[in-house]
């Protein structure tokens, strides 16, 4: 019997192995630092929101992360209920002047508490009415819908359309977008092709190393809190524009969100492109990069430490962060001048020559040798660096006098 004359229900019946040959892919550990950011952030406790373009497998890689973390997944779409399914429905006992009146929690919760575990996927969010929105603030700060209080092993994950994209979309409104950890989804052209393929990146949990975790912590603290004496006004800034409310924005709530990424990352030692990924979704892009800054300054080495021992000194490979420490050198030289100190810090700046980009010791030698006092000898040193800032000195007056020539020729076109 050929295929054509199979009945309706085998003709079905092969479809279905055919469907099931497609659906059967399998996974590898590669690097992808937007996964990585969400498992790190899932690890955490702390409520996702995914944003990115319909289509672009937001769901999808919900349901390979249920997968490899082995928590069961449920999907509810926020777009399609009423506040009553999250706040919980009330239901009136036999005596609810003494009883009160309950609130009974929908089903998909009860479920979830039954499991005691799970991942709680709240789907086109961007679409759920403002109603909705309110109702699901509970949900996403205190776990609680209805009576029912979600157990610790739940974990929540959001996803949204820009309102561009959404149908019928709305803004989110600040109270709920203040309590999750926005991260913009993209595609990869790899990670498609190859899961195309049949091959998709394989979520992990981060590695934490139980020695390192009161460090991590400690150091998380030291960081934020000494930024944010530094910097007082980031405290609590609300947006003024409708669309960035919606979005990641600092608060205290937000701050303490970045503190736990950041204890958590230093403990995994994730990359710096993750930990910016986390940052900037916990408290927004300008704050979360003035963190970032923050926390290279404090991986800068003591200059003391430079100054006492010039010949073994570990300067960083970063150019900024080098030049940086070149100038905390100056710095701690010009707070208080001695021959010696003054001597050290030639030495050091001898081996920045020896170990990185030349061109970044003009400004130091000069600032430098601007602290020499009289009765002190050039030390032989200098010799080294005379010729590498006397170069740099001589084609940054070339490039100065070619400037002013064109401004003389743009001048006299002009007449």
């Amino acid at each position: 019997m050929t295929s054509r004359t199979l009945p309706s229900t085998s003709q079905l019946s092969v479809a279905e192995d055919l469907l099931g040959l497609l659906r059967n892919t399998s996974s590898e550990p590669r690097p992808d630092e937007q996964l990585e950011a969400l498992t790190l952030a899932v690890a955490a406790d702390l409520p996702v929101l995914l944003w990115g373009e319909p289509g672009i497998g937001k769901t999808a890689v919900l349901t390979r992360l249920a997968e490899s973390l082995g928590l069961p997944l449920t999907t509810v779409i926020a777009s399609v209920h009423e506040p009553s399914d999250f706040s919980g429905l009330p239901i009136v006992g036999e005596d609810p002047a003494t009883q009160g009146v309950p609130m009974a929690p929908p089903q998909w919760a009860v479920e979830l508490v039954q499991a005691g575990r799970g991942l709680l996927f709240l789907d086109e969010l961007s679409t759920a009415t403002p109603a909705v929105q309110a109702a699901l603030l509970r949900v996403v700060l205190e776990r609680r819908v209805g009576a029912l209080q979600l157990p610790p092993g739940v974990r929540i994950v959001a996803a949204a359309n820009p309102r561009a994209s959404a149908a019928d979309g709305w803004e989110l409104s600040p109270p709920l977008a203040n309590r999750f950890v926005h991260l913009q989804w993209v595609h990869d052209r790899d990670v498609v092709v190859r899961g195309l393929g049949g091959v998709w990146p394989r979520a992990e949990l981060p590695c934490l190393v139980p020695e390192s975790l009161p460090e991590a912590v400690a150091f998380a603290r030291r960081a934020v809190c000494g930024f944010l004496e530094a910097r007082p006004t980031l405290i609590h800034r609300l947006p003024t524009s409708e669309t960035r409310r919606g979005g990641a924005w600092p608060s205290p709530r937000s701050w303490e969100t970045a503190l736990t990424l950041l204890a958590f990352a230093t403990a995994a030692s994730v990359s710096r492109e993750v930990l910016a990924l986390l940052v900037r979704g916990a408290v927004g892009d300008g704050p979360g990069l003035e963190l970032l800054a923050h926390l290279d300054r404090l991986d800068l080495p003591d200059p003391e430490s430079l100054l006492a021992d010039p010949a073994a000194a570990e300067l960083p490979v970063r150019g900024d962060l080098r030049q940086a420490a070149l100038e905390g050198v100056i710095a701690a030289v010009g707070s208080r001048p001695e021959r010696e100190r003054w001597e050290a810090a030639w030495a050091v700046l001898v081996r920045a020559l020896e170990t990185g980009a030349p061109d970044l010791l003009v400004a130091p030698a000069s600032a430098l040798a601007g602290l020499r006092r009289d009765d002190w000898e050039v030390p032989a040193a200098v010799e080294r660096l005379a010729g590498v800032v006397g170069i740099a000195g001589r084609a940054e007056r070339s490039v100065t006098r070619a400037e002013r020539a064109m401004a003389r020729a743009e001048a006299r076109v002009g007449r």
